[in-house]
């Protein structure tokens, strides 16, 4: 009997970025496979290809070689099923929470939907995040917190397949980070979402993860090592932290971190990376899609 198709592929992939200098090979060779419902951390040091990794699966680069596919059909897009949550929330300022979570309703749902349960669908999202009593308050009314459970209620409108999310939490201050970190173990438990999570933090990839994604350093970024998560859900931080599992999983990381990648392979250098990354951000240089012609 065949298996059925993997939820979440990645292939092969390599990604180019066309610099002055010639091309500066981000990844390569990332293959990963993740289940549905499963939640995964990447991890590693700063210009590592994380948020490239996760720019892929979102649809915004392509890669050079290899591919993404979800549930068997090629990414090569951005999509609903897809959805990103960034360490900045990303609210419009001038409109409310609930107008904010409203943009991506009508967007997703807008010939599917009655007005009435599309409220309704944008009620119940907020109330998931505990942000339904702050739904007509604007951005700058309320914390940096609750402005990320914003931008997280907006996310879930869209019922994506899968949750991106870019450190969401590393902007916050501890207390505000570890509730907004029960919040998203409760929302991902009853609704069973796959979420792909960038984190510095190595409690809080421990805390969360089903997996964690350990990558090398830059240039020719890859997958390292991925470390298993066998704790028992729900999961409880107090009670974890004298958990010697718990910990034994944290002391994996930590070595993989600054022991196996402590100094950066030889390559750009930080300016020069942190150089090629603004460029690419910009839109000054941007990658190659698969199959495009070598520059000139």
């Amino acid at each position: 009997m065949s298996q059925p198709p993997q939820h979440l592929e990645l292939t092969k992939v390599d990604i180019d970025f066309p610099t002055p200098n010639g091309p500066f090979k981000a990844l390569q060779d990332i293959n990963l496979t993740i289940n549905k419902g499963e939640f995964v951390s990447l991890i590693g040091h700063s210009g590592c290809g994380k948020s490239t990794v996760l720019n892929i699966v979102a649809g915004l680069y392509q890669a050079t070689n290899g591919g993404c596919l979800l549930d068997g059909k090629e990414v090569n897009a951005p999509g609903p099923e897809r959805a990103v949550v960034f360490q900045n929330h990303s609210l419009l300022p001038w409109l409310t929470a609930y107008e904010n979570v409203e943009l991506a309703v009508k967007q997703v749902f807008g010939k599917s939907k009655s007005k009435a349960e599309m409220r309704e669908w944008i009620e119940h999202n907020l109330s998931l995040v505990h942000m339904d009593h702050a739904m007509d308050k604007r951005p700058d009314e309320i914390s940096g917190g609750m402005k990320q459970r914003v931008g997280i209620a907006r996310a879930l409108a869209m019922e994506p397949t899968v949750m991106l999310m870019d450190e969401p939490f590393g902007a916050l201050d501890a207390l505000t980070r570890a509730h907004l970190q029960d919040s998203l173990m409760e929302i991902q438990k009853d609704l069973n979402n796959t979420v792909i999570m960038i984190t510095h933090d190595v409690d809080e990839a421990v805390l969360l993860s089903d997996r964690i994604v350990m990558m090398t350093n830059g240039p020719a970024a890859t997958v390292g090592e991925i470390l298993h998560i066998d704790l028992p859900r729900p999961r409880d931080r107090i009670a974890l932290a004298d958990d010697p599992q718990y910990n034994h999983y944290r002391h994996e990381v930590l070595t993989f971190l600054y022991e196996k990648q402590r100094t950066p392979d030889s390559g750009l250098s930080s300016k020069k990376k942190d150089e090629a990354t603004l460029k690419v951000a910009t839109g000054e240089h941007k990658p190659k899609a698969k199959g495009e012609d070598k520059a000139a």
